[in-house]
């Protein structure tokens, strides 16, 4: 049976365009991608401890990264390990995020300035690196609507500090 035209277009645009709302503000919960937990369901990111975390840091986020960075610029990322995001709180256990070892960012809407001063690094970190590390966490990419989510500043600071929640 074919559907009917709506009669009230305006209302029709309304109304998909109040559950695309929702469903954006509503986000996405922590995906299970760690080991199984003491009821045998695999963890999310934010259930795992210190130790689940940093095995899937070597055996998921460093790789990934890694094959990202090396296409990119292989002769400069020829080999990376934890040092590259976490510097370092590698060797001293300060696995903290976002943290200062990596260039704060301006805190501008859209990073600006980082899009005029690094066009290339901004748009290969923005398209590529985040949403795979978001994959890899099982976390939802950061939202500019519900300003939470992984993005830039999950890794980066901005100008004073952390942005967006991120302590």
């Amino acid at each position: 049976m074919p559907l009917a035209p709506c009669a009230n277009p305006r209302m029709a645009s309304r109304i998909l365009l109040t559950i695309l709302l929702a469903l954006t503000l509503s986000g996405c919960p922590p995906k299970p991608i760690g080991p199984a937990g003491p009821d045998g369901r695999p963890l999310t990111w934010p259930e795992m401890n210190i130790e689940q975390r940093k095995a899937l840091m070597k055996s998921e986020v460093v790789p990934r990264a890694g094959a990202i960075f090396k296409e990119w610029r292989p002769e400069r990322y020829a080999k990376v390990d934890c040092t590259l995001c976490h510097g370092v709180g590698d060797y001293t256990g300060n696995y903290h995020m976002p943290t200062d070892h990596l260039p704060r960012l301006s805190g501008e809407l859209l990073l600006g300035p980082e899009r005029a001063k690094y066009p290339d690094t901004t748009r290969l970190k923005l398209n590529r690196l985040v949403p795979e590390m978001a994959a890899t966490l099982g976390v939802s990419q950061f939202s500019l609507i519900t300003r939470r989510g992984f993005g830039c500043y999950s890794c980066h600071l901005g100008p004073q500090g952390p942005m967006f929640g991120h302590t």
